[in-house]
This record gives structure tokens, C-alpha cells and sequence, in this order.
């Protein structure tokens, strides 16, 4: 059993399967890494990956800093709590990891954070680091290539005070540079619009996406399929009554979740009440991902907040054709009642189908839980995933983005769009993009957009409901092997129960 911490769900040892990494905010609780065993197990290999000394954490984000291949990860501390250090922690290709925080210059300055996002501001083809701190200024680092970073915090104009609870990123207006939003707990948010110079103005206020004015877990996503990224904000308005109002369907009298649709013209429009979000839900962790492979993005959202007394259900939000999201927490049977942080969808089984785990747990020892993972039962639609590669560009990929173009049950072509490295501010999916396709699919083509290279690419006839791998410039896609498994059930069996891992 854990206190309240994040979640990472990826392939740290390159190996095709997906490890499990989770973090506690108990002051002595160490991280817990999980190697998949390829069989349905896991192993703790927290002492031998050399982590038993990183304890108290709320959150952390991987991604490949130094482009070696290898999966790093940051640890954030202090939280809603004090300032604390963080860590980097550094891949080193063999099964551990090395602190290298005091070396790479991250560790300079000891802030509470409890949100932070990779991203190339500059086109480089090396990941930046945004850490959004609680009642200090942000700060933004730039990587120098040797794998150290620079503070331009002030330089870049984005050093504001404020009790931030998420960063996310996208380039949102398509000039080819990404943006970062940043979510308050104490007042209005920011858009940073990247200038293309290694600075940054605050837009929200133009753009219309200052609300909610008490905000946690955010992210972009393309809920609609537009092509554009949109942007979700959870509310986080702590009172029993206004969120027991929502469970009984009665009216409201506190700020709501906020989607914000893309307009393509550097402003968003409001469009919560539209397709049924405008819920006083008192969401912490949260995340987003395709439960039933039709090519739309549903939601999780985990509930709480530090009082034993804030008990309600996790709300699984199913997205109706980018028209409306439906509650179908009741009948996929993933309304756990504990407090919900870290959460991550990952096709953890290699099955083709996105499983749901959630690091569960409160801010005391008292309200401590297990982490939790829904397995999914699957359905008859088809779907792909694909790894990409870069070459030029960051080597995660992050900010790449993909189109594919697929029919479905003799319709017409539509397109499903994705980018790499989109996900929630407080839950870490794997650096790999699972897309949906529909019933009886067809894929047409699959394009993929480099931003900091400027490159595209252009696939025809890949088959579907298998994995790839793609490589920035190549000019074929890879086949990769992945085996398939059930957690916690024999060969040739299935489970629709929450299972517990090791």
C-alpha cells in the first residue's frame, strides 16, 4: 500500500514490454520499479535498478534527455507540501540508473513542484524541461546537447509565481514551435505562445483558456479529430456538497472542468456544457486514451482530495464521435472509491487494447492504498500502434505528429490524429502511440510530421491490429514482435477484475 504518487508505464529496458514505475509521497516510501516479466508477472527490481534511495515523490515524467536510446526519468517532490529536491535520473542502458541531478544543473535551486513536461523549444532535436513550482516562479531549462541544462526562466518570460498544479505542451496555432500551458491552483492560467526565440508571451486571456480560476490535472488532446490540439482543464473545487451535486444530476455553484476547442486561429472556444462536461468532479490525477479502439480519446479521472471524508467514485468519460463524452464508469466497472493520482493508459498485456492503471492513495499513511490495474476485455474494433524513432529530432520523438487515414465498416475515409508525448499532467503513458481505427478497419495511409526537422512521411499499405516501428526519414515501416500475456491469468483466459501488481 502507497501514499498518493505518480505513475510511469513504459519500456525502460528496450526489451518490447512495458515496465511499471510508481512514486509515493510518504517521506520514506522509496520507488518501486516493476519489470514485466513477458508472462503475465512483474518483478521489483527497485534495488537492483538502483533506486531504493529515491523516497517521497508525487510525481515524475520520463523521456530520453540524452538521446542514447535509453528512458530517463525526473522525480518531483514538495507538492502541496514544502520545497524539496528533485531528481534526474539517468538511464544507463543496463538495467539501472545514476543521479545525476547535481551534474546535468537541475539541482541548483530546491522548489515544491508537482508538474513538469519535456518538449524541444527550439528545434534543436534535444528535449527542454518546463517545471511548473507551487508559489515559486516556473522555470524553464534549456538542454545544452552535453547532457547539462541552462536556467532561461526570465530570459524566455515565463518566471511567474504562482500555486501551479500541471504543465502540458502542444503547438497549438501550427507555426512549427510548441507551446506550454500552464494550470493554477490559486488563480488564472497561462499559454505561453513560444516566439520562436527562446521566448514565450502569456496569451491565455486572448486565447480564452484562463478558467478554471482553482485548477489541477490538465493536457492537450484532439478530442474531435480536427487536426488541431484542444485543451482539457479539471477543476479542482475541494467541497463535498458542489461534487455530490454532480453524482445526483442537480444544478451547480462552482467552476466546472474546462474543454476548450481549437479554433485554428490561435483562439479556443468553451464548449464544456456542449458536450456534457460542465460536472464539478474534484479530479487529481487524471488521464487520457482509447478504451474501446474506435479512434476517439476518452477520459479517466481519479477523484479526492486530503480529507479521509473525500470519498467518490473515479469517472471513466467514453467520447461519442468528438460530439459529446458519456459516463460509463458503472458498466466497464472502474469506479474505485479511493483517492485518485497518478493514472496511465498503456496496452500493458500487448494485447492491442489499452489497460487502465492507477496509482491510488492518499496524503497520509493512514489513507494509504493499492495501485490498481483494470484490465481491459477488448472489443471486435481494429487498431495500431507505433513507435517512433527520431533521428534528427528528439530521439523520444516527443511533439511528432501522426495522421492516419483510415475507412471503417465500408464508410468513408476519416482521419484520426495524434501527437507523441501527450499526456496528462499528473499520469504517464507510454511513449508510443495506440490508435484506435474502428470496426472491420481499413488504413489507407499513415503521415508522419517531424516539427523540428520539417520532415514528412508517407506509408500506404500497412496492415492493421499490429505494431510498428517508425523512424524519422525512413522511407518503410518496421514490423516489431510483441508477445501478448494476461495479468494474473492463465494462458488462453481472461479477466475484467482490477488486479493488484507485486
Amino acid at each position: 500500500m502507497r501514499e498518493a504518487g505518480g505513475v510511469i508505464v513504459d519500456d525502460f529496458d528496450n526489451d518490447g514490454l512495458l515496465d511499471v514505475v510508481l512514486t509515493s509521497m510518504g517521506v520514506c516510501d522509496p520507488m518501486r520499479f516493476f519489470h514485466n516479466n513477458g508472462d503475465g508477472t512483474f518483478t521489483d527490481r527497485t534495488a537492483e535498478a538502483g533506486l531504493a534511495d529515491q523516497i517521497g515523490a508525487l510525481n515524475m515524467i520520463q523521456a530520453d534527455y540524452n538521446n542514447d536510446g535509453c528512458l530517463d526519468i525526473l522525480v518531483l517532490r514538495g507538492g502541496w507540501e514544502y520545497p524539496q529536491r528533485r531528481s534526474l535520473l539517468r538511464n544507463n542502458c543496463n538495467g539501472t540508473f545514476t543521479d545525476v541531478t547535481d551534474t546535468s544543473g537541475l539541482g541548483d535551486i530546491v522548489t515544491g513542484s508537482n508538474s513538469a513536461k519535456w518538449a524541444d523549444i527550439d528545434n534543436d532535436g534535444y528535449l527542454d524541461l518546463f517545471i511548473a513550482n507551487e508559489n515559486l516562479p516556473s522555470q524553464l531549462f534549456r538542454n545544452k546537447g552535453d547532457g547539462t541544462f541552462e536556467d532561461i526562466s526570465h530570459s524566455a518570460g515565463i518566471d511567474r509565481s504562482a500555486f501551479s498544479k500541471g504543465v502540458t505542451a502542444a503547438d497549438y496555432d501550427h507555426d512549427g514551435y510548441v507551446d506550454f500551458y500552464v494550470s493554477n491552483f490559486d488563480g488564472p492560467n497561462s499559454l505561453y505562445h513560444n516566439n520562436g526565440n527562446l521566448t514565450f508571451t502569456d496569451v491565455a486571456r486572448q486565447a480564452g483558456v484562463q478558467a478554471p480560476l482553482i485548477s489541477f490535472a490538465t493536457w492537450f488532446f484532439d478530442y474531435d479529430n480536427d487536426g488541431w490540439p484542444d485543451l482539457l482543464v479539471n477543476s479542482y473545487y475541494m467541497s463535498m456538497t458542489e461534487s455530490a451535486k454532480t453524482y445526483l444530476g442537480l444544478p451547480h455553484n462552482a467552476e466546472t472542468i474546462k474543454l476548450y476547442r481549437n479554433k485554428h486561429d490561435g483562439t479556443f472556444e468553451d464548449v464544456t456544457e456542449k458536450v456534457g462536461l460542465d460536472k464539478v468532479f474534484m479530479t487529481m490525477g487524471a488521464n487520457f486514451g482509447d478504451v474501446d479502439n474506435d479512434g476517439w480519446l476518452d477520459m479517466y479521472l481519479g477523484m479526492g482530495n486530503p480529507s479521509y471524508n473525500a470519498m467518490y467514485p473515479h469517472t471513466l468519460l467514453r467520447n461519442k464521435e468528438g460530439k459529446s463524452f458519456v459516463d460509463i464508469t458503472a458498466s466497464s466497472g472502474t469506479g474505485d472509491i479511493h483517492k485518485g493520482h497518478g493514472i496511465s493508459f498503456a496496452d500493458l498485456e500487448r494485447r492491442g487494447s489499452e489497460d487502465i492503471i492507477a496509482n491510488f492513495g492518499g496524503a497520509t499513511a493512514g489513507d494509504a492504498h493499492y495501485v490498481r490495474v483494470f484490465q481491459n476485455p477488448g472489443n471486435k474494433n481494429d487498431w495500431i500502434n507505433i513507435h517512433l524513432v527520431g533521428v534528427k529530432s528528439n530521439r523520444s520523438a516527443i511533439g511528432a505528429e501522426v495522421k492516419v487515414t483510415v475507412s471503417d465498416d465500408g464508410q468513408p475515409a476519416r482521419t484520426i490524429y495524434r501527437t507523441e508525448g501527450e499526456n496528462s499532467s499528473f499520469g504517464n503513458d507510454p511513449l508510443e502511440l495506440h490508435i484506435g481505427l474502428g470496426h472491420n478497419a481499413r488504413i489507407e495511409a499513415i503521415d508522419v510530421f517531424w516539427p523540428a526537422t520539417n520532415t514528412r512521411q508517407h506509408f500506404t499499405g500497412v496492415e492493421k491490429n499490429q505494431y510498428i516501428e517508425i523512424k524519422e526519414s525512413a522511407t518503410t515501416v518496421t514490423k516489431l514482435i510483441r508477445h501478448s500475456f494476461l495479468i494474473g491469468a492463465p494462458a488462453g483466459s481472461a479477466s475484467k477484475q482490477p488486479e493488484k501488481l507485486p
